[in-house]
């Protein structure tokens, strides 16, 4: 039986006064390898991998009896898996319950623990008040050099390949929570922590191998519950990122099956064809349609089946198994439109009946307002169930604002791209919920899309932190890491300073330059007030069509307004500001919360070139 990485010190304790020998001889592994009482669903599906294919019988201790059950016991067809299904009604003794195995031929009994802990961490979620910081581990931050290359996994650190691993780990994170906190981030979303053991690109962390485990490479899960107390302590919300599409190749599940219904196969290898409009489309033909949901995403990513009921209720524990565990906050949910969509509702909702706060989001990369708007909570035509889904990733803002400051203004093009794409909000029950963005590690840094034009950089961000939805800016930012995807390893280089060899360390202000502490700077402005004045986030955002190269919207709740003007032309421009009476009503000046400065204009106020105001008015 496999011995599981546990930091609840509870546990060690509870293994060290065992009432049973447990000699290991019939079992290899249990999933989950631990479990929780006081859930409001009771029922819990153990996989248990035996030593042999001889016929296992399982029972409970008597005294086990007291506070579960076992449902039913099934073996699978392939390499000696057991589905045990069984009930916890009560909070077991000394929080353990025992099984008892039996082998067929043999009078032997082994008596295996099982440890079942109090339920014990309530999701904090998200809001559209916060502000994420992603964080890609390998790449960010390196806390111990020991762990850098574990022997007997198949990658280890090389920094000079661009596919490499680097070192960044869960401690390198640990070490500068304050830097994020300090910027005026609330959440921090963390590329996959878990174990990925692949061949090749496992520096990623997309092409999970134990979903159980913590890639030892980046730390253990005593790293993890240091990393995420001191969040809790510090208030940072944790958004953990989640595969239930596919697997890694390497995966033990993989490499020995318990049937071979746990995955998707064609004739030979099979891509997805990447197009989720297949799913909402009237028209699709069955084979595009069975392409994008059972193709596999790439050749070392075998795709689940979900449809499996065993693969479900693997997934769907495992994602409970986390929550515990991580003390997580919000799922960021890879490749969302990939997998079964039926089973992504159950999951949600099964998630979000057991975590009321919960706060999940999918991550959609497709074309169209109408496409993305089908998959976040809310029926939707041609869709005959509810995701309960919070929110999605928002690429339809980010084509918006990375093209329309990129562009020649147009009827359609420039600061239009904007308003036009925040009209499509009513398809959304929730459009706060959205996940918006400028770039991410699967896309070009922002700095470089604007040919490093800093003015650009920064209409781009005082639009991201003042539009509606949850803004989330990915590390290296705020210092102008700049990179195409060519491939995507160039936008998922290491943060200056992060290595104890690096020569500057941009962690600190004089390990910056004049420019990057002008960035950092002007982004700690904005998420600090965005922080300081929740009405911002709250308030109705009122946006006037754009004209003239020029876009202008309010926020405004209470006695409070926020009047944003945009001018993207190579001159200053004079806005008729007479056109924004509704929001301003009479008001002729107020607060530029950037230079501090009292903004005042009688008909029109003069917006510099490729400038901006974000001005306060209070009533």
């Amino acid at each position: 039986m496999r011995k599981s990485s546990i930091y609840f010190s509870t546990i060690l304790l509870f293994i060290s006064q065992f009432a049973f020998a447990q000699d290991n001889f019939f079992l290899q592994r249990i999933d989950p390898p631990y479990w929780f009482g006081g859930l409001k669903n009771d029922t819990l599906e153990l996989l248990i991998k035996a030593n042999g294919p001889e016929k296992l019988t399982f029972n409970l201790h008597e005294e086990s009896k007291a506070y579960a059950q076992i449902l039913s016991v099934e073996k699978s067809s392939l390499n000696n898996y057991y589905y045990i299904d069984l009930t916890v009604s009560a909070q077991p003794k000394e929080n353990l319950i025992y099984l008892l195995i039996n082998k067929a031929g043999s009078s032997k009994t082994e008596v295996h623990s099982y440890s079942i802990l109090p339920k014990s961490y309530s999701p904090k979620g998200l809001h559209s008040s916060d502000a994420m910081y992603m964080v890609f581990p390998d790449r960010f931050a390196n806390g111990n050099s020991t762990n850098d290359s574990i022997v007997g996994m198949h990658q280890q650190t090389n920094r000079k390949e661009l596919k490499g691993r680097r070192g960044g780990d869960i401690e390198g994170i640990s070490n500068h929570l304050n830097y994020i906190k300090d910027l005026g981030f609330t959440a921090i979303w963390i590329n996959p922590m878990v174990e990925n053991n692949e061949k090749i690109d496992s520096y990623h962390g997309y092409a999970t191998t134990d979903c159980y485990q913590i890639d030892p490479r980046i730390g253990n899960f005593q790293d993890l519950s240091r990393l995420t107390s001191k969040m809790e302590k510090k208030e940072l919300k944790h958004v953990w990122d989640i595969v239930y599409n596919h697997w890694g190749d390497q995966h033990h599940l993989f490499l020995s099956m318990p049937d071979s219904n746990w995955f998707h196969w064609f004739p030979e290898f099979t891509k997805t064809n990447y197009r989720a409009e297949t799913m909402m489309d009237p028209y699709a033909s069955e084979f595009d349609k069975n392409l994008m949901a059972n193709g596999w995403f790439d050749k070392h990513m075998p795709d689940l089946n979900q449809q499996n009921p065993h693969v479900a209720k693997y997934l769907i524990q495992n994602s409970i198994w986390w929550i515990e565990v991580a003390k997580i906050d919000a799922f960021r949910m890879d490749t969302y439109s990939y997998p079964d969509q039926i089973f992504m509702s159950e999951l949600n909702r099964t998630l979000t009946k057991e975590y009321p706060n919960l706060f999940t989001f999918g991550e959609t990369w497709v074309q169209g307002s109408a496409v993305q708007a089908w998959f976040p909570e809310g029926k939707k035509i041609n869709q005959s169930f509810d995701s309960h889904l919070s929110g999605v990733t928002d690429f339809q803002l980010f084509y918006a604002l990375t093209k329309g400051l990129n562009e020649p203004f147009g009827w359609e093009e420039g600061l239009r791209r904007i308003e036009l794409n925040l009209s499509h909000d009513h398809l959304y029950k929730n459009p706060e919920n959205l996940v918006t963005f400028l770039d991410n590690h699967d896309l070009p840094r922002i700095y470089s899309v604007y040919n490093e034009d800093f003015n650009k950089w920064k209409i781009a961000h005082a639009l991201l932190l003042t539009l509606r939805g949850i803004p989330c800016i990915y590390y290296g930012t705020e210092i102008l890491m700049t990179g195409f995807c060519d491939p995507d390893a160039h936008v998922r280089e290491v943060f200056p300073g992060g290595w104890k060899d690096h020569p500057v360390n941009a962690f600190e202000k004089f390990g910056r330059s004049d420019a990057q502490n002008e960035a950092y700077n002007f982004l700690k402005l904005l998420l600090e007030y965005r922080k300081e004045n929740p009405w911002l986030t709250e308030g109705k955002l009122v946006q006037f069509v754009p004209n003239d190269n020029t876009y202008a919207y309010a926020r405004t709740k209470d006695n409070k307004t926020l009047v944003c003007l945009y001018n993207l032309n190579e001159t200053a421009f004079d806005y008729p500001m007479k056109n924004l009476q509704e929001i301003t009503k009479g008001k002729i000046c107020g607060k530029d919360i950037i230079s501090g400065k009292t903004i005042s204009w009688t008909n029109t106020l003069s917006i510099p070139a490729k400038g901006f105001y974000l001005v306060e008015i209070s009533f």
